[in-house]
């Protein structure tokens, strides 16, 4: 913080930061005042509708001696049809966030950024609160503003933290043997699933980081355990506030389009403890706080208590304004965002944007939206005439009946003596004058008819109220007629009203929405390193911060009453027209989806779960059929390698036969040829020539055996 010298006799100029072109709190407070001017007209609508809302201010009639001042709260009474029928769909499902990504490679950073979107609406956020006062704000007021910001606790704790030391280990020790083997299987286990490898003792961890460094077994053990003081986070989380409409003034040059209001101021009730305590604020000595109090601007609209405040300094509430917009800060022509925060005359803030999108935190989402503005209408402002009509009548009727005397009575004057008159007020048998007919005597005061044409105004205008906003508030009572004599036009009044509550629904959750993007985008900036999002009862899921960055398309589950009624009723259908035959996973699959559609999710998960357990004398008769069917396919199996093998040999004696008669038709050939003739003459002349040779043989052979004899 540098301080000018100032020229004349003006007071220094105070600098926050050290920037060329930094805003001066005049400027800024010029900027409030230029926009405050058409807020504060729109402001004066909102006070009237809530005025026609609850009755108060101008729509309460002054009191009229001998008149009704009743007026009716019709718009109160569509008012409150709406708001369950509209809050219902964000809170009747735990998970209204569905994270898709645009791209294969965020798929993991979508699935999650939804576990911890949902976690945080439905553990860290008031969701029931948040998102009743989203809705009673959005149909009382016409507009709904949505402040996010981000909520940072943290407390100094002291614990006992350990002091690690490692030594080598020879592995061809057998001694190591076993601490090696843990080794090699936490190494394979950090690459096959590092989730699991992180439950792991720490030193198992560090001693398989070193052993992976160096290369060689590494023990790490704790030698000893020493007393540290460290900063806790108790809160890091982010937040979503309904903001008053008297709390923002918004650019009004931005013709309805939030994204480009080039600043918006919000107001904001704190303390000097308050300021002191967040870390963020400079110059705090220099805070008029008395100057500042909510007491002292009477002419504020602020809905708190605003005859109290505390009487020591720490403690005393002020106002201080919030500037978020866009500045030239460097001189060069470019805006950069900006936030900057003063009380009074004093500057005590000047930064740039924190948040990680750089953008306004400001949300505001429209009822009925009206062209070319940033706030919208409520339902008051169509049905205001109709709710001053509905109460011109209704005191109408209760002027005639309140004036006049039910039940009293009333006689001639010349019908009873005094005598007879004590007795008629004592409730005894009278006597009355002869010349006076008793029917005409005596006159029993009672209501007078109310007029036809009065109560069917009534119900006129109550009808058209009810047109006007698309909501049935029964005023002609829960009957089949209420809503029509037929079926079809049941049912076409019933689509209408839905479309249009569910158009409604789409700005809403368009809000919602909104406020998830902006939760997505800080996410991936403020959180710590890991947390710890409960999934279910048993399972836990790390979510690392730098896995939350990405595009998503973040949808809401959300739909109305009837939408769900008519999806469940379509279905029910189908799953009549399945029949019997239809596989029971796909029934499951069917049921599972009414039941979630009748807003029962228990039943619906025990119907998906749901696996049911066979009859076991049913499966003993299964498996008895399932030997049946094998010993029938054996035997089939035999009775063909039969029926092949009789094929095969009948094939074999057919070409048996087929060569016994082509031997005879040769054999008869040859016999009719001289064939077979020839084959004889030449065996009988080689036989012969034989025969000779071997008598030649033997005469050879004879003198010699004489010879050798001799």
């Amino acid at each position: 913080m540098t301080t000018d010298h100032p020229t004349d006799n003006a007071p220094p100029k105070i600098r926050l930061t050290d920037w060329t072109n930094e805003p001066t709190l005049a400027q800024l407070k010029r900027d409030h005042q230029d926009a405050q001017v058409e807020t504060s007209q729109h402001n004066e609508n909102i006070d009237r509708w809530l005025d026609n809302l609850n009755i108060t201010g101008t729509a309460k009639l002054p009191k009229q001696k001998n008149r009704s001042s009743v007026q009716p709260k019709l718009i109160r009474k569509q008012a409150e049809w709406r708001y369950s029928s509209l809050s219902e769909p964000f809170l009747s499902t735990p998970d209204i966030f569905n994270v898709s990504p645009v791209t294969y490679e965020d798929r993991r950073a979508a699935q999650q950024n939804e576990l911890v979107l949902n976690h945080q609406f439905n553990n860290q956020l008031n969701k029931v609160k948040l998102i009743d006062d989203y809705i009673h704000t959005a149909v009382d007021e016409g507009t709904v503003i949505v402040r996010v910001g981000w909520e940072l606790e943290e407390e100094e704790v002291t614990k006992e933290v350990p002091v690690f030391a490692e030594q080598s280990l020879d592995p061809y020790d057998p001694s190591h043997n076993q601490f090696v083997q843990q080794l090699q299987e936490l190494m394979s286990l950090a690459q096959a699933d590092p989730e699991a490898f992180e439950a792991a003792p720490e030193e198992m961890k560090r001693s398989v980081q070193r052993t992976m460094e160096l290369g060689y077994p590494i023990e790490v053990y704790i030698s000893e355990y020493k007393t540290v003081t460290e900063n806790k986070v108790v809160k890091n989380q982010p937040t979503a506030e309904v903001c008053d409409y008297n709390d923002v003034v918004v650019d009004p040059s931005c013709k309805g389009d939030a994204e480009k209001a080039k600043f918006i101021v919000y107001r904001f009730t704190t303390s000097l403890e308050e300021l002191r305590s967040a870390g963020l604020y400079e110059n705090l000595d220099s805070i008029q706080v008395t100057n500042n109090s909510p007491l002292a601007q009477a002419d504020e609209n602020d809905p708190d208590n605003m005859s109290f405040n505390f009487k020591d300094e720490p403690r005393k509430k002020f106002y201080a304004y919030e500037y978020w917009g866009y500045w030239d800060i460097h001189g060069n022509g470019t805006v950069k965002p900006i936030v900057a925060t003063y009380v009074g005359d004093t500057l005590i803030r000047m930064e740039e944007n924190p948040f990680p999108d750089k953008k306004i935190p400001f949300v505001i989402v429209p009822y009925l939206p009206v062209k070319n503005s940033l706030y919208g209408e409520p339902d008051g402002e169509l049905i205001k005439d109709n709710q001053d009509i509905v109460g011109a009548v209704t005191r109408g009727m209760i002027d005639i009946l309140g004036s006049v005397a039910n039940g009293q009575r009333g006689y001639r004057k010349d019908a009873l003596d005094a005598l007879n008159r004590r007795r008629f007020e004592q409730g005894k048998d009278y006597e009355f004058n002869s010349n006076v007919d008793p029917r005409m005597a005596f006159h029993t005061h009672a209501f007078a008819e109310i007029p036809v044409s009065a109560q069917f105004m009534h119900q006129h205008q109550s009808a058209e109220a009810d047109s006007m906003t698309g909501v049935k508030s029964f005023g002609a009572g829960i009957s089949g007629n209420a809503l029509g004599d037929t079926a079809t036009g049941v049912r076409g009044a019933l689509d209408a009203a839905s479309k249009r509550e569910l158009g409604i629904l789409r700005r809403l959750a368009n809000g919602i929405v909104a406020i998830g993007r902006k939760f997505i985008s800080m996410n991936s900036q403020f959180l710590s390193d890991e947390e710890i999002i409960r999934v279910t009862n048993e399972k836990f899921v790390a979510i690392k911060r730098e896995e939350l960055a990405g595009s998503f398309d973040l949808k809401l589950s959300i739909s109305t009453a009837e939408e769900d009624n008519a999806k469940a009723q379509e279905l029910a259908f189908m799953l009549q027209t399945t029949g019997p035959s239809s596989d029971p996973a796909e029934v499951r699959m069917i049921r599972a989806e009414i039941a979630r559609l009748r807003k029962m999710p228990d039943l619906a998960k025990k119907i998906e779960e749901y696996q049911p357990q066979p009859d076991p004398i049913q499966q003993q008769k299964a498996a008895l059929e399932l030997e049946e069917l094998k010993v029938q396919i054996a035997k089939l199996q035999a009775e063909t390698q039969k029926i092949f093998s009789e094929i095969n040999l009948n094939a074999a004696k057919a070409d048996e036969t087929t060569s016994k008669a082509d031997r005879n038709n040769l054999d008869f050939l040859q016999e009719e040829s001289g064939v077979n003739q020839e084959r004889e003459l030449q065996k009988q002349g080689a036989q012969a020539r034989a025969n000779i040779q071997l008598e030649a043989a033997k005469a050879a052979l004879s003198p010699k055996q004489q010879s050798t004899q001799n």
